[in-house]
This record gives C-alpha cells, sequence and structure tokens, in this order.
C-alpha cells in the first residue's frame, strides 16, 4: 500500500477518477473508463468505505486504484490494504514514516482478504 500526503494527493491528476461518497452503493455506478476511486472516510469510526472497498475488488472486480481519503488513522491502515485499498491519504500531522512501520509489523494473516482470497492453511503445502 503506498501512503501519500493530502498535499500529493490534491496534485494529482483527476481525470478517470471517481469521487465517492460513503454512502453511494457501488453496485449502482458504470465503472467503465474509471482508473481510480477515491472513497471516503468522514469520521475515522464510520467504516462505510471498508465495505465499498471490499464490494469493488470481490464483487465488482474493479482493478483500478482504490484510494482512501479523509480521517485516514495509520490504526487503520492494515484493514484497508486488507479491503482492497491501494493508496492511504493520512490525515494532517500523521507521521508517515510511522504509517510504514505500521504496515509493515504482520508479516501474515490466516484469514484470506479481498485481494488475496486464500488462507494461510491452504497456501502451506
Amino acid at each position: 500500500m503506498k501512503i501519500i500526503t493530502a498535499q500529493e494527493h490534491q496534485a494529482a491528476s483527476k481525470v478517470n477518477t471517481l469521487e465517492l461518497a460513503n454512502d453511494v452503493d457501488p453496485r449502482t455506478l458504470d465503472l467503465n473508463g474509471i482508473t481510480r476511486i477515491d472513497l471516503q472516510f468522514p469520521a475515522f469510526t464510520d467504516g462505510r468505505a471498508y465495505s465499498q472497498a471490499f464490494l469493488l475488488r470481490r464483487r465488482l472486480r474493479f482493478a483500478g486504484e482504490l484510494r482512501a481519503t479523509g480521517d485516514v488513522l495509520i490504526d487503520q491502515l492494515v484493514q484497508m490494504k486488507r479491503t482492497g485499498f491501494d493508496v492511504a491519504v493520512l490525515a494532517e500531522g500523521v507521521d508517515a514514516s510511522a504509517a510504514q512501520r505500521q504496515l509493515q509489523r504482520y508479516a501474515g494473516f490466516y484469514q484470506g482478504s479481498a485481494v488475496d482470497t486464500q488462507p494461510l492453511f491452504a497456501k502451506v503445502a
């Protein structure tokens, strides 16, 4: 997962990008030509964007970039990565090096994820 600042996010191209509010059902959208979807976390306690990311990756097979925006905290990054996010835009004042350490904290997981659906026991031969 890539970590970027709010300034880098603002400077990024918005071509073929869809900014999706967290109360929109992704199954109702036409995703043809969309290469990036920005999913909103209006507050760290609002996790509806996790469900949207999972739906986009697993059910809709969206292969483009999923970007977490809004109130993104470092303790959420591992779950964001496991539900299908590619990029996280850190909230102002959040240390990017601490965010990278959080992503490297766990070497693996027993259960599958939205990206890697195979559980650990099925991988070990």
